[in-house]
């Protein structure tokens, strides 16, 4: 079924004044007829027929404007009627809340329901639309200008001192009344238990062979000044007039026990780090230990330095005025390349079948729990809307768009019902003739 246009749905006021105009003609139809019997007395049987159309004619009008006008409000105003005819005037109003919870289940059971919601997302890709869209370049592109309008406003509004120094307090507050303990905890333990510090480490202490090989004359002044530090300077250079080089053989020391430890993934300065580790994972896991105080009360102290607080705060306030710079040129860069991030992001899911299922299974499994959890709410709040309309304003409402066509019903009952009548009037005419 085709919906109509706008043009196509007729005018309220139109509709009523053509209702009426086939009513009046109906009515004048029918005087005339009862007229013209009188004087043309011979044609009688030819006028009864007429005229009975024309009765039928007014009697389909006015049953059809009666049974319109009692949907919206009472045509007899405050005249008595018996309770029958009463009861069943003003039927919108009177029953608008039954209307209102009749349309909230309605929505609800055709659109809301978590079986409607999962057999829909079953039958539609809708990852693969997404990647669609997001793959078209004038798509990506106003997300682009989305971005360059919205994010220079959120950081001038978040740059106001007020708004600013509000987030900072908060966020300070926030913090300070966190304890960070147990989340550094779950942090080494996906850390540990997926095995990234293996991986931490081999890099780091091959970067640090690397380096110490490649950079011999730096490692040496780093040594020397390692054991002035230590005090044992003296004794190092001292060691020298004998013929022991000190420095250079704990250098030698150091760079054979990385080689060793790069060489054996169960040396055991790696078991050691990871059993150090483990063993600081579950004292942060107990509020009350030495670990947790310890962390805690560095946090706090952070917190509490000024210096280091402006010194973010400045950091955050020229990286934004750096980024908003950026957006809000011709040619910005950021934008550019969020662009082509975007068209590539939409490529990669259109032409990755597995990472689309996951997406939609996901996409459906939320779809369908929030439906669950929040329709009856949504449904609620429809009804309550509905419920709280004025009544004058609700049958306005209701008469603007669909008041139209009820109208035209009208017309249709004047037309329908002299042609009922005129069909009458012949068979009742030509039953008399015969019989």
């Amino acid at each position: 079924m085709n919906t109509p246009e706008p043009h196509d749905i007729p005018s309220l006021d139109k509709s009523k004044q053509l209702a009426t105009f086939a009513l009046i003609i109906a009515v004048l139809c029918w005087i005339s007829l009862m007229v013209t019997v009188k004087i043309l007395p011979e044609y009688a049987w030819l006028i009864h027929i007429l005229m009975l159309s024309a009765e039928a004619g007014v009697v389909g009008g006015l049953a059809d404007w009666y049974a319109i006008t009692v949907l919206f409000r009472n045509p007899f105003g405050k005249l008595p009627l018996p309770k029958l005819l009463r009861d069943h005037t003003e039927i919108i109003p009177r029953n608008k809340a039954r209307i209102a919870v009749s349309m909230g289940r309605f929505v609800q059971e055709n659109f809301l329901s978590p079986t409607i919601v999962q057999q829909s997302l079953a039958k539609t890709d809708v990852s693969l639309a997404v990647g669609n869209w997001l793959n078209n370049a004038d798509n990506s592109q106003k997300i682009v200008g989305f971005v360059q309008q919205g994010v220079p406003k959120i950081f001038e509004f978040v740059g106001e001192h007020q708004i600013s120094q509000f987030i900072q307090d908060n966020s300070v507050q926030w913090v300070k009344n966190t304890d960070i303990n147990r989340l550094a905890s779950e942090m080494l333990r996906a850390v540990l238990d997926n095995d990234f510090h293996q991986e931490v480490l081999q890099r780091g202490l091959d970067m640090a062979h690397q380096w110490v090989k490649t950079h011999p004359e730096q490692t040496y002044r780093i040594t020397q000044r390692l054991f002035d530090e230590l005090g044992v300077g003296r004794l190092a250079k001292g060691a020298t007039f004998i013929g022991i080089d000190v420095q250079q053989r704990t250098i030698n020391a150091f760079i054979s026990k990385v080689e060793q430890a790069l060489e054996n993934p169960d040396h055991p300065y790696r078991e050691g780090i990871e059993q150090a580790a483990r063993h600081l994972m579950l004292q942060l896991t107990d509020d009350e230990s030495a670990a947790s105080i310890r962390l805690n009360d560095t946090k706090n102290a952070l917190l509490d330095s000024h210096q280091l607080l402006n010194f973010i705060g400045t950091s955050v306030a020229i990286l934004c005025d750096a980024i908003k710079n950026d957006l809000q040129q011709e040619h910005s860069g950021i934008a550019a390349n969020l662009h082509a991030v975007i068209m590539q992001l939409g490529q990669n899911i259109q032409n990755n079948a597995a990472v689309r299922e996951v997406f939609n299974q996901s996409i459906s499994d939320l779809a369908t729990q929030l439906s669950a959890d929040y329709s009856d709410k949504i449904i609620a709040f429809i009804s309550e809307r509905i419920h709280e309309w004025d009544s004058r304003e609700m049958i306005d409402k209701i008469e603007s768009e669909v008041g139209g066509d009820l109208h035209m019903i009208r017309v249709n009952g004047v037309v329908v019902g002299a042609f009922i009548g005129l069909v009458l009037g012949v068979v009742r005419a030509l039953f008399e003739h015969w019989v």
